[in-house]
């Protein structure tokens, strides 16, 4: 035939030479992150309005498709690696996150089965055992990485549904008389808590949303009502999320009291720890977080707040076999001998796996735990001194007390009494986070605190430096 034997890449030169070049451009833009804007400043549109209607007949060469890059992606690119991205959680990287990318990509692996790759297996059982003790969870705990904590979220809810011995694996949610299934959380826990019983059939209904107390802590009392409410009434309580470190004020729920309930009622335990788990690797704030041995799962994401590159999400649980049973389905073509091996496509619903362990294992053995601990400890200590400085201007306040990395603050207007305008207030706030928004300077988001706008500061990425929040507190 014609084409017979034609390959993709004839050879590697031109890939040796662009791939030096690409890293000498990471390299530098790691470096000197302040020559770009934090915040796009593009318009919709105006990234794909650069690019022709149809692609490439004949190709193009690394170096004008590096030029194409600078010149039509970048100007659109907001840069959650740079020093003053503020906003939501960041997703920090780092050089050996990087690093770690690049050859997971490389090897193109597909971790589903253990003999499909033996290291990709074995390397996410040891990264995750070693991340494990790093926090002070018990050797008890099975780990898997997935993507997003909104993933390891679902596979938690799935298998506490299917503890609940309703065979709904068997036979399903439909068709059959069962009673109304229920999964409580905080008024301030995260939306994939919600998206995750939307999926599984319990309906927005079945998620039960526990008032907060001062601190945006779920209220216990309230939790306990709940239940013995949706008892009475013939529901079936699921699971309870608990949450140490809230997307808006980084709030820690009361854990250990959580856990007694749970045990009490027999109910699944899961905790949310996305963001705040990272900050156990410190033992002097793992208090925080007591009683978090004996829940059932939880979810830590290493790409939040240990400087691995997005995505890396890990599900630690204490009861893998009810996670197995909930998923495992294996086809023919899969099935192995390899009985005493895992086979992590068992623990999930994908199939295909990628090597992320192999980025994690890069971060941990290139820094060390003290390292990451003194990064993390900085950021701490830089997040109470910004709440220190706004705390002690007139025309500020804080809306939760500082935790952990964030900051929650509004600016204020007095009224004619000495009373908050609360109007006019909002409009400020409103205001002040356009114009720092804008500048380029920085990038921080907003968040609502018992109907009252603020704008949320969350310090977490690896090159942050305290110049970085000087540069905030120019803005007031």
């Amino acid at each position: 035939m014609k084409n017979e034997g034609t390959t993709l890449d004839p050879d590697t030169e031109e890939f040796r030479k662009a791939g030096h070049q690409l890293v000498d451009w990471i390299a530098e833009y790691l470096g000197h992150p302040e020559r770009h804007a934090v915040l796009s400043q593009v318009s919709p549109g105006d990234v794909k309005a650069q690019f022709a209607a149809s692609p490439s007949r004949h190709g193009k060469s690394y170096e004008l498709l590096a030029r194409e890059f600078e010149e039509k992606i970048l100007p659109g690119v907001t840069h959650w690696n740079h020093p003053a991205f503020f906003a939501y959680f960041a997703i920090t990287g780092s050089q050996a996150g990087i690093l770690g990318e690049l050859l997971s990509a490389a090897l193109n692996i597909n971790g589903m089965l253990w003999k499909t790759s033996p290291a990709a297996t074995e390397l996410e059982t040891v990264a995750l055992g070693w991340l494990r003790d790093a926090l002070g969870l018990p050797s008890s705990f099975f780990g898997i990485i997935n993507d997003t904590a909104s993933i390891n979220t679902f596979l938690a809810l799935a298998a506490a549904r299917e503890s609940l011995g309703l065979s709904i694996r068997r036979e399903g949610m439909t068709g059959r008389e069962l009673p109304r299934l229920k999964v409580y959380c905080s008024d301030q826990t995260h939306s994939s808590i919600e998206k995750a019983a939307l999926a599984l059939g319990f309906g927005s209904n079945g998620v039960v949303k526990i008032a907060t107390d001062e601190s945006f802590r779920m209220r216990i009392d309230l939790l306990v009502d709940a239940i013995a409410r949706d008892r009475r009434e013939g529901a079936l309580p699921v699971a309870v999320v608990a949450t140490t470190g809230t997307t808006s004020t980084a709030a820690v729920d009361p854990v250990e009291a959580i856990v007694e309930i749970t045990e009490r009622e027999r109910i699944w335990l899961h905790v949310d720890a996305a963001y705040g788990g990272s900050i156990a690797i410190i033992p002097e704030f793992r208090g925080f977080w007591r009683g978090v041995e004996r829940a059932d799962s939880m979810v830590i994401n290493p790409h939040k707040w240990l400087f691995t590159p997005v995505d890396c999400s890990v599900l630690y649980t204490r009861r893998p076999d009810v996670l197995k049973e909930t998923f495992s389905l294996v086809p023919e073509y899969l099935k192995t001998t390899d009985s005493a091996e895992i086979n992590y496509m068992d623990y999930g619903l994908q199939l295909g796996r990628r090597f992320r362990a192999l980025k994690l294992w890069m971060v941990i053995e290139h820094y060390g735990i003290e390292h990451l601990q003194e990064v993390i400890r900085g950021h701490i200590a830089m997040a109470r001194r910004l709440g220190e400085n706004l705390e002690a201007r007139e025309d500020v306040e804080l809306l939760a007390p500082q935790s952990m990395g964030v900051v929650v603050f509004r600016k204020i207007v007095r009224d004619s009494s000495g009373g908050v305008d609360e109007m006019a207030s909002e409009r400020l706030t409103s205001d002040l986070l356009s114009t720092m928004n804008a500048s380029g300077k920085l990038f921080v988001s907003h968040t609502r605190l018992r109907d009252r706008y603020g704008i949320r500061v969350a310090v977490g990425n690896g090159a942050t430096k305290w110049e970085h929040l000087e540069a905030l507190l120019k803005f007031l």
